[in-house]
């Protein structure tokens, strides 16, 4: 049961991450034809993917609580159903302002489904079998980018961009059925009341600020309303720090912070992840208005990134085993850095062999930081501290990825202007200072310990093994 249990549980959230991954892989590439759709520019519509960042920042902060207090497997299904209605709305919307409310919608749902899902997973999974869990998770989740961009290409041309929506229902409809028949109820005993005013201050605070920041990076102007809500948002989040250090329940416990994997996860892993939420945004935008391909064409060349971390995630417990996390995160973040900023080289005269290759090689150097970042994060976290410290994760992963859209939309808005046609040159310029950015993660990860994370990655039953001989 043991074994099973390992296979199962992963597989099954991996449902609700394919469904959330195939959902965002196929949006970016479907962007400039919902753009021409609904009559706006393909700039503008980046809010259609923080929008439902926004939301993300909002709910992710309540999904520990109410997965202890209300069960995991229930709040799980629940946030399927949300999800997966959500989703058929966004299809069936026909203004800008509607599909962006339907991305609210659904990025509530999203906020609830992957972290009670990983939640569940690392629940479920000794830790000395987390990093496979995880690998294992994430691989059929790796299919939906994988087949996202392709999908999105064939049903822009032949169907409807509508239907990059609609394809979720099915998957939701099967992630129901499996969570019903093979997840345990797995709540906490004893659930702390639930933190009202921490969960308005953080709200508050994370979506005025991701809000004022985006709205002030996308326009030309001060615009009142996006200074009063940064403002707002930053005043709150400082509220909510002094408020989180007076009570003894937090939403969000940044007393988890003391725990130097935790927070080397966090801190590093968001600068990181800044690239990484750029990358899907930029390249089929640059691919379809800045070198005139087709939906399809650009599918066919973009996939290869998830085609890339697809093969990695087979690998990385034996890489994390043999090198250890502090030394592979150092290393890996220059490479994956690297492969960031070498999309910038790519012109409309580029051959599609070398394009596919940079992204292939990102896809496979971005997994394997993945897989480290989101693993180390648990390596010192025990018991009811489980739950708030994936919220915590979650959320924050959420913020620097909606960040990742929200930078490159203005460096693109600086270099090109908002016109409906971008120059090659605004592209190059947003590559080059994204991976600067996720290159700046490695001063958090040289502060390390060596041991840090041996115990999941089974280096010490390795280390062991040796003194034995």
């Amino acid at each position: 049961m043991a074994v099973e249990r390992r296979v199962i549980v992963p597989l099954i959230v991996a449902c609700a991450l394919f469904m959330q991954n195939l959902d965002s892989t196929a949006l970016a590439t479907a962007l400039p034809a919902i753009a021409q759709s609904l009559h706006e520019t393909p700039l503008r519509l980046h809010l259609v993917i923080t929008s439902f960042m926004l939301s993300l920042a909002a709910f992710l902060p309540v999904s520990g609580w109410v997965a202890d207090r209300f069960g995991a497997r229930t709040i799980f299904r629940l946030a399927i159903v949300i999800f997966t209605l959500a989703s058929v709305a966004c299809g069936l919307t026909d203004s800008f302002e509607m599909l962006l409310l339907a991305r609210v919608v659904q990025g509530a749902g999203g906020a609830l489904m992957v972290p009670v899902g990983r939640l569940i997973l690392v629940r479920s999974v000794a830790k000395s079998e987390l990093i496979s869990a995880m690998a294992l998770m994430g691989m059929p989740a790796l299919i939906g980018p994988i087949i996202g961009p392709l999908l999105a290409g064939v049903l822009i041309t032949y169907a409807s961009w509508r239907w990059i929506f609609w394809v979720n229902v099915p998957i939701g409809v099967l992630g129901i059925i499996l969570v019903t028949i093979f997840i345990e109820d797995v709540r906490e005993p004893d659930v702390k009341p639930f933190d009202w005013r921490g969960f308005a201050l953080s709200s508050l605070g994370l979506c005025g600020t991701l809000f004022g920041l985006d709205a002030l990076t996308t326009h030309h102007k001060a615009d009142p309303i996006a200074i009063a809500a940064l403002v707002s948002g930053l005043i709150a989040m400082v509220l909510y720090v002094f408020h989180a250090r007076r009570v003894d329940n937090p939403i969000l416990d940044l007393k988890l912070l003391k725990f130097q994997t935790f927070r080397v996860s966090v801190t590093g892993g968001s600068l990181f992840r800044i690239g990484v939420g750029a990358v899907p945004f930029l390249l089929p935008l640059m691919m379809q208005q800045g070198f005139g391909y087709s939906p399809i064409e650009s599918g066919a060349i973009t996939f290869v990134s998830a085609a890339g971390s697809f093969g990695m995630r087979t690998m990385s417990k034996q890489v994390l085993r043999r090198f250890g996390f502090r030394k592979v995160m150092i290393w890996n973040t220059l490479i994956a850095s690297f492969f960031m900023l070498a999309c910038g080289l790519f012109t409309p005269e580029s051959s599609r062999t070398f394009m596919m290759t940079i992204i292939f090689m990102g896809g496979v150097f971005r997994s394997l930081q993945f897989t480290a970042l989101n693993t180390i994060a648990f390596a010192e976290i025990e018991g009811p501290l489980m739950s708030q410290a994936t919220s915590f994760s979650q959320m924050v992963q959420r913020l620097s990825l909606s960040l990742g859209v929200a930078v490159s939309a203005f460096v693109l808005f600086l270099v090109g202007g908002e016109g409906s046609q971008m120059p090659v040159e605004a592209f190059a310029t947003a590559f080059v200072v994204v991976g600067a950015l996720s290159a700046v993660s490695l001063f958090s990860f040289v502060r390390l310990s060596e041991g840090a994370g041996d115990e999941i990655a089974g280096r010490q039953m390795v280390r062991s093994r040796r003194f034995d001989r």
